[in-house]
């Protein structure tokens, strides 16, 4: 049913209502005062008119009756009318709460569309699609790290990860998460972009600031920490546990095997520069 009909039907039945009750009422009492006034008359005296005063009687009756039914059936039909559309306005009120967040309409999210042009193997419009809903949604964080994920596996580009990264942890995430989120901007940090320090600042945030977490476990066992959560065992002092100590390590044992090669070398060949 369209809204003009609707309005048309309201306002007939509105004005039903009105007319309809209106002669009901008018016609109701004047048929109440007809009886008073055929009971006060006194029986003793003659009257003409009786048959005429109960013709009209019946026929007002009969008025009181038919406006009576019709002003019953508009406020019933009006009150049908008006239900309905209440209905149906807290219908839709409802359940543009319960799937639309904010009243949105209940189609496919910019979310679910940019995922189907990641698996369609455009990923630029999906990061762009990405950060369209990020605008409308900028609690939704799980976006931006989709997004840097992107930018990361799909389009080769850590420089660009590591920016999207360092803008969520700028954001209020549980402490789990942003450990975890921080771990990540620290493998892109020394794996890909060469910035150690960068990484090893990190790692002590963690660790000072989310030392409960999981990830602050991590960044302990990168950095050489002892966990303190764990028995003390006697320490050797060795850094091979640490995140930038393996390097060294690995420097510090092919010096050794260079000059194990130097010394079986003169051991094999002893001459001297005075026998050349």
């Amino acid at each position: 049913m369209s809204s003009w009909v609707k309005i048309i039907l309201f306002a007939v039945l509105a004005a039903g209502t009105c007319v309809f009750g209106f002669f009901f009422l008018r016609n109701y009492g004047q048929l109440m005062r007809e009886r008073v006034d055929l009971g006060a008359a006194d029986p003793t005296v003659e009257r003409q008119v009786d048959h005429q005063q109960a013709n009209r009687a019946t026929h007002r009756f009969s008025e009181v009756m038919i406006f009576g039914g019709l002003f019953f059936v508009s406020v019933v039909g009006l009150g049908i009318l008006v239900a309905h559309e209440a209905s149906h306005l807290v219908a839709n009120r409802f359940g543009r709460l319960l799937y639309g967040g904010e009243g949105e309409s209940i189609r496919k999210s910019e979310y679910e569309e940019a995922e189907e042009l990641w698996a369609n193997g455009q990923p630029l419009e999906a990061v762009q699609l990405l950060r369209e809903y990020l605008k409308k949604h900028p609690r939704e964080q799980h976006v931006a790290l989709r997004i840097a994920e992107i930018y990361e596996k799909d389009l080769h580009n850590p420089l660009a990860a590591a920016l999207e990264f360092e803008e969520v942890l700028r954001q209020k995430l549980a402490p789990e998460q942003w450990g975890w989120t921080a771990i990540h901007l620290c493998n892109l940090y020394t794996q890909h972009l060469g910035q150690p320090d960068k990484a090893t600042t990190l790692l002590q945030r963690i660790v000072a600031e989310y030392g409960d977490t999981t990830a602050a476990a991590k960044a302990r066992k990168r950095l050489g920490i002892q966990d303190e959560s764990t028995p003390s065992t006697p320490s050797t002092d060795d850094p091979e546990d640490s995140f930038f100590g393996k390097a060294r390590k690995a420097n510090l044992q092919r010096s050794g095997d260079l000059q194990a090669h130097f010394d079986r070398f003169h051991q094999n060949n002893p001459r001297g520069p005075a026998h050349d």
